[in-house]
This record gives C-alpha cells, sequence and structure tokens, in this order.
C-alpha cells in the first residue's frame, strides 16, 4: 500500500508555491492586506446547496457546550473586519465542505478570497481578469451576461421562461433524470426554477464556454443574488462568476450591506431547507451584527486555488496539485 505518500507530485508542488507567491506579491503591490480569519466558527452558511461539516465543542468550565463548523468561505469573518474599518484585505485560506469527491472536489480545500472597498462589481471583475492573465499566461478574458450564454447556446431567455418550459428543454437535452431528480427530492417553486437552470448551465453551457480564454458570466437572476447586491430597475443580480475550460474558478459580488435585506435572504434559505428536508442552520449573528454596524461599499470575490493552479500546471485533477487528497488524507 502506497497511500502514505503525497497525491502531489515534488515538483508540482514546487510549482505551486511558485504561484502562491505570485498571488501573494500581485495583492502586496496593490496594497491589499493579507488577514487570516478562524477555521471554525459558530455560524455557517443557510445556503440550500452548502453543506458545512460541523463539530462539537464540550463543556469545559470556561465555555458552554456548542456546535461549531468548519468554514466553507471566510467571507462573513472577512466582512466583519470590513465594517470594523480595515482596508481592502485577502486570505489564502483552508475551507470545508461536505461535498462529493472528485477531479474538481475535495472536502478539504483553499481558498483565495479578496475585498476591494469602493470597487463595483466590475472593478472587481476587471482585477479578477488580472490575477487569471498573471496566473495562467493568457493574454485576455472574456466577459457575457448571464442572459446573454442561454441564448446564444440554448436559445433560452432565462428571465422570460417557465418551469415547463426548463422541464421541456431539460427533456430535449437528455437531463430528464436530473429534473425528476430535483422533484423527487423536494424542489419546487423558485427553487426548482433555478436548480433546473443550473442543471441546464451545468451541463450545457459550462463546457462550451472559456475553452480559450476564461469568460465572465455576469448579471446573474435575482433569485440567485445570495449575498449580492440587485441591480437597480432590473432582475438582476450583482453577481459574477469566471469559468475555463469547463472549470468553474471565481464567484463575486457587488456586496449586499443592507442587513434587513440580508436577514429575510438568510430566512428564506430556512425556509428552503425545511422544505426539502435539510436541518436549517443558525445564521450568524456576529455577522449581521456587523452589518447592522455597516459594511462599507465593497466588491468581493472567491476563487478556488487548487482549481486555479491544476489549472495553471495543465492537471486533469486536483489530486494532482494537494499533498493529500481526502482518500489520503
Amino acid at each position: 500500500m502506497m497511500d502514505w505518500q503525497p497525491s502531489a507530485k515534488l515538483e508540482t508542488l514546487r510549482k505551486r508555491a511558485a504561484i502562491l507567491s505570485t498571488i501573494r506579491r500581485f495583492f502586496t503591490t496593490r496594497k491589499v492586506l493579507e488577514v487570516e480569519t478562524p477555521a471554525l466558527s459558530a455560524g455557517t452558511v443557510t445556503d440550500v446547496h452548502l453543506e458545512a461539516l460541523q463539530t462539537q465543542h464540550p463543556s469545559n468550565g470556561h465555555f458552554d457546550a456548542m456546535a461549531l463548523y468548519l468554514q466553507t468561505s471566510p467571507e462573513y469573518a472577512m466582512k466583519r473586519m470590513l465594517a470594523a474599518g480595515y482596508p481592502d484585505i485577502f486570505q489564502i485560506c483552508k475551507c470545508f465542505r461536505e461535498d462529493e469527491v472528485g477531479t474538481l472536489h475535495n472536502p478539504e480545500f483553499t481558498m483565495l478570497e479578496w475585498y476591494r472597498r469602493d470597487f463595483a462589481m466590475q472593478n472587481l471583475i476587471d482585477e479578477v481578469g488580472e490575477l487569471l492573465i498573471e496566473v495562467l499566461g493568457v493574454k485576455t478574458i472574456e466577459q457575457c451576461s448571464y442572459q446573454k450564454v442561454f441564448v446564444d447556446h440554448l436559445q433560452l431567455d432565462p428571465f422570460a421562461t417557465s418551469i415547463d418550459e426548463l422541464l421541456a428543454i431539460s427533456a430535449q437535452k437528455g437531463l430528464s433524470d436530473y429534473a425528476e431528480q430535483l422533484v423527487k427530492q423536494g424542489y419546487r417553486d423558485t427553487v426548482l426554477f433555478d436548480a433546473l437552470l443550473q442543471v441546464l448551465f451545468s451541463q450545457e453551457i459550462e463546457p462550451r464556454i472559456g475553452q480559450y480564454v476564461p469568460v465572465c458570466i455576469s448579471h446573474f437572476p435575482h433569485s440567485q443574488a445570495a449575498l449580492a447586491k440587485l441591480e437597480p430597475e432590473s432582475n438582476t443580480a450583482l453577481r459574477f462568476e469566471f469559468y475555463y475550460k469547463g472549470v468553474e474558478l471565481a464567484n463575486g459580488f457587488e456586496e449586499l450591506s443592507d442587513p434587513n435585506i440580508q436577514a429575510v435572504r438568510f430566512e428564506q434559505d430556512n425556509e428552503q431547507r425545511s422544505k426539502l428536508g435539510k436541518p436549517a442552520k443558525p445564521i450568524d449573528f456576529r455577522f449581521m451584527n456587523a452589518l447592522r454596524a455597516g459594511l462599507p461599499n465593497c466588491s468581493g470575490v472567491a476563487m478556488g486555488i487548487d482549481r486555479l493552479i491544476m489549472l495553471a500546471l495543465d492537471c486533469e485533477s486536483i489530486s494532482e496539485v494537494i499533498s493529500f487528497d481526502i482518500q489520503r488524507a
């Protein structure tokens, strides 16, 4: 048995270290401060599609027994720092998700996340593009709206369609099994609508975009806003994602700062989790208090470092660019 040995080759890890140095230099030259935040938190995400790994902290005379969650992203803690008056910040850290294991997934992974004060969404899109050009060696990036990419590849306007039409086109594309599974799992209404859009996007659009240079997809439906502001007088969210060679690399927002709207979104998430038979998640009260204190105008983005390095080094699996994948952990 050789499962005690690293999953990555030494030369690959040397190249990984060089890429991490390049990333840190990218932010240092822009005077963005590197920070660290806790991997364990009393709060976690309510997102219907994310599951955090959980542990239990026993009572020891100083603390009451409490559930703790491994971070799925450092987002909430970093926004708390911004609300406390910190400048532009970035972080390279370990994150954890109860997720599938495969060529693009490992339950423990490395995230790059950064926040820029007084940046509109487009400013941050441009900066992500600059980083990708430097790390991946590409010459440019492309950008397209969520609506246009659906029209171009599926002749479907995601803002002027229905669940019935999405079910019909899913069947036409041979995706009936995916759609039927969603219905069996209890997906209904807006959650089913968005899940069908995601199935079509991941199966029919992702493999066709960003094959030669990274592509940014922006202006997602408002129902997929998550923690993003909404575009005034439109039905889109100020949210973007980057894709390259069929791989989702980054997810970013012009950040929502209204605590009342954010509270409603968290409550709606937990309502949907209940409908799907999933446990409700505790809303991160410290994050909510930070929003009430005042989050400055900012934009932020999370990028999968392991996937980025995999693409930069032309590797076929995440296991090739991390020291020990989950099978060898």
